[in-house]
């Protein structure tokens, strides 16, 4: 997504790196150029509205749950794959499907 315009900082490195920006992973220096980003691009600032409210929500609705270390290691892991133009293999997102089912049940119940 890009606005068409000329920015100091590219609408392609705001959006790579939103996710850092939104929690606050990033030097203030950086911080500041995507803040004057939004400024000037309402695409960037739009999407940037609606994940932070996605964010806010998932906190609100999940934010209590404790994650095994384990399962936020491999989802760590696979968001690293996709971030570097990697794909995950079906068998693995079949495999986490069917792992997540109990002994006797059936996906879906």
């Amino acid at each position: 997504m890009s606005c068409g315009d000329p920015h100091e900082t590219d609408c392609s490195e705001v959006l790579d790196h939103l996710y850092e920006f939104l929690d606050r992973e990033m030097p203030d220096s950086d911080c500041t150029k995507f803040e004057v980003h939004f400024e000037e691009c309402s695409p960037c600032l739009e999407k940037y509205g609606l994940e932070q409210a996605v964010k806010k929500l998932v906190k609100r609705c999940c934010g209590q749950d404790d994650v095994p270390s384990d399962l936020r290691a491999k989802v760590m892991g696979r968001i690293d794959l996709i971030r570097s133009g990697q794909t995950v293999p079906d068998e693995d997102v079949q495999g986490a499907s069917r792992a997540s089912v109990g002994p006797g049940q059936a996906q879906g119940e």
